[in-house]
């Protein structure tokens, strides 16, 4: 009877002993599971890196990006000068469209047949990419504008609104 510990003390020992297991036992599930992440992912969650290896790779990869940028901007810069120099080849005839180029570059048929897909395509891509822009943006002010912005109100009519607008603004053709 002595060596009993009261009821009271026994009753509270018990469950904190389960509580403490159940933590550990949480803990190596959420350790087996992000073993498993970590075996899976080529980059695991160990820290052990030191500063050099972040300079090392910083350096390595911004390195070649620098240069594809710098080699990007000189090519643009030569194409710009050599299609100022081609406006101009021909001695008192300058061609200021692109089809015209084409026909002195390929002929008068062939020219057409070069140029005039390559434009349309950029044109038509251009134009594309600009209603959608606008239409996104027109659908963005009205959410904000609007205390309940109606939901059922697709993007598809923001663009379509927003190149009515445009179509009934333009300017008219000059004859």
């Amino acid at each position: 009877m002595g060596t009993q510990a009261p009821p009271h003390q026994n009753s509270k020992a018990i469950p904190q002993a389960l509580m403490i297991y159940h933590e550990f036992q949480v803990d190596d599930e959420k350790l087996a599971k992000q073993k498993e992440i970590d075996d899976w992912l080529p980059i695991t969650s160990s820290r052990n890196a030191k500063w050099w290896y972040a300079a090392f790779h910083n350096v390595m990869l911004w390195g070649p990006g620098v240069v594809i940028l710098i080699l990007s901007w000189v090519i643009t810069l030569y194409t710009l000068w050599q299609m100022v120099e081609m406006h101009e080849i021909v001695p008192g005839k300058r061609f200021d469209r692109y089809h015209e180029l084409g026909q002195h570059a390929f002929g008068e048929k062939l020219g057409l047949y070069i140029v005039v897909p390559q434009q349309l395509i950029c044109e038509v891509g251009v134009d594309i990419v600009y209603m959608v822009t606008g239409g996104k943006s027109l659908q963005k002010i009205h959410n904000l504008v609007c205390n309940k912005p109606r939901k059922d109100i697709k993007t598809s009519y923001f663009i379509m609104i927003f190149a009515s607008v445009h179509f009934c603004t333009r300017p008219p053709p000059q004859l």
